[in-house]
């Protein structure tokens, strides 16, 4: 008897193509990065992957949303229902901290940043931001000049780890990079 191949639906092929986009546009960015690149890693034709996203702007816009979803998730993970104000702010952090460890959404954020000169692609930034400040604003409480610092401290730390400054022992990495402890050293 012959084996019964089940095939996917489009919602999990294009599921598989987002997390693919995710993974290839994190390593080498918008403009460096051929949708067949991100095809092939999913296991999807070509075809099907401009099918399912027309162009590779649609394409990257959907990782750039998909990682700012998992960043919302993660925020409001990370807070309990009794924790508000400087602490949720810092559980917040740690918890974000702990996601871009493995580099893959930090690299997409710096990717979107340099690829931000595409209306599309701002916008999706733009909206990833608002998202992230909503929900900062929601859990914790705190006055906007604590959200703002909390976004500033978020952006520090997306260029100390996208550098491994947390790995050095040099004078100027120590300088800032002290008294942020929650974030790992990247290997």
């Amino acid at each position: 008897m012959a084996a019964t191949r089940t095939l996917s639906t489009a919602e999990e092929r294009s599921d598989a193509l987002v997390r693919a986009a995710v993974r290839v546009f994190a390593g080498a960015g918008f403009h460096a990065t051929p949708t067949t690149a991100v095809a092939a890693e999913a296991g999807i034709s070509t075809a099907y992957a401009f099918k399912l996203f027309p162009t590779k702007v649609d394409l990257f816009v959907a990782a750039v949303d998909a990682c700012y979803d998992r960043i919302v998730d993660t925020l409001r993970g990370a807070v309990g229902p009794d924790v508000r104000g400087r602490a949720a702010l810092d559980a917040m952090g740690s918890a974000y901290a702990a996601l871009i460890a493995d580099r893959t959404l930090l690299m997409l954020q710096v990717h979107a940043l340099a690829a931000t000169s595409e209306p599309r692609i701002r916008d999706a930034v733009r909206r990833g931001v608002a998202r992230t400040v909503e929900v900062a604003q929601d859990l914790t409480g705190a006055p906007a000049q604590e959200i703002q610092d909390f976004l500033a401290v978020g952006q520090l730390c997306h260029l100390l780890t996208a550098i491994d400054a947390f790995a050095l022992d040099d004078e100027w990495a120590t300088t800032v990079t002290e008294g942020i402890e929650h974030l790992p050293t990247h290997p």
